[in-house]
């Protein structure tokens, strides 16, 4: 969820370009940076300018990823004047306009990857386990993660078992007021809202050809009116019917019970940025006994409708 273990992690700073500086470093790099996943936000974004992209420079001899075509989204200046003026009455992890199940007849896991000083590794055991068993899985990328990993990002991108999805540019809870969530300060009004989603979305469309159709905000906490914003963009906010790892805190004995109850229709959250944690462990002992019991498992993307 952008971590939200019981109790909280404490949080550390650490800065983070903005959209056009990240996008550089990203073109000009492999894989890289190894911490530990800070929930802290980092940096401000560079400002969106409406109806602009930003310039992508690659290095010699490499071929850029030319987007999708995609509808317009409205621009910042837009969305602060639909939405100033709306008060949110909602705050929490299941509000209106939050997606936390589908009607699907498939379980579909979800797992972030929130960047920051203690959260730009890969848990490459859990990835291994998901490929070897032919399961799909929706990967929540921050930007900070992006920035310290932009040649896995890419791989991950290119990976058709998997579906990379917005988990924000500086990993904060979405709020129109400032509310917070396990001592995480939200974004404090619509501006800065549109930027914590759209900041991450204008990276993720230039580096990997496609843009994201699902959110998820840092914390997984949103107000109503964030919510309705993220759906203004363009953006499904999606959050969860099972915490499959507690924010990566959980032992693995326990991701495996968690995990081991899932069905159709439900939304799991876990973390592929934390490999000292149960995650993976706790994956390897439950997904054989979920696909022994006829359990199938699909994409975000091919559960919910365009």
């Amino acid at each position: 969820m952008g971590e939200f273990p019981a109790g909280g992690n404490p949080a550390g700073p650490s800065a983070l370009p903005g959209r056009r500086s990240l996008l550089l470093a990203a073109a000009g790099l492999t894989a890289a940076g190894l911490a530990a996943c800070a929930q802290q936000p980092d940096a401000t974004p560079a400002a969106r300018p409406d109806q602009a992209s930003t310039p992508v420079v690659e290095p010699a001899g490499h071929h850029p990823v030319v987007p999708e075509t995609r509808p317009v989204p409205p621009s910042k200046s837009q969305i602060v004047a639909e939405f100033s003026g709306r008060k949110p009455v909602e705050w929490g992890l299941g509000v209106a306009g939050v997606v936390t199940k589908t009607a699907s007849t498939h379980a579909v896991l979800t797992f972030d990857a929130c960047g920051g000083p203690r959260g730009t590794e890969c848990d490459h055991r859990l990835l291994k386990t998901l490929r070897r068993l032919n399961v799909p899985a929706t990967l929540f990328v921050n930007g900070r993660w992006i920035k310290a990993n932009p040649g896995l990002a890419a791989e991950l991108a290119a990976d058709p078992l998997f579906e990379l999805a917005n988990h924000g540019f500086r990993h904060q809870p979405l709020s129109v007021s400032g509310r917070s969530a396990y001592g995480i300060a939200g974004t404090s009004n619509v501006g800065e809202v549109y930027d914590e989603i759209m900041g991450n979305q204008d990276v993720m469309e230039q580096l990997f050809g496609k843009a994201p159709r699902f959110f998820r905000a840092g914390t997984a906490y949103y107000d109503d009116v964030a919510a309705a914003i993220t759906h203004a963009v363009g953006l499904v906010p999606v959050n969860f019917t099972v915490n499959g790892d507690g924010g990566a805190t959980f032992p693995a004995p326990v991701v495996a019970s968690e995990v081991g109850k899932i069905g159709a229709g439900q939304i799991v959250i876990s973390h592929f940025n934390q490999p000292a944690g149960g995650t993976a462990e706790g994956y390897e002992r439950a997904l054989p006994r979920l696909v022994d019991r006829g359990v199938t498992f699909a994409r975000l993307g091919d559960t919910l409708p365009l």
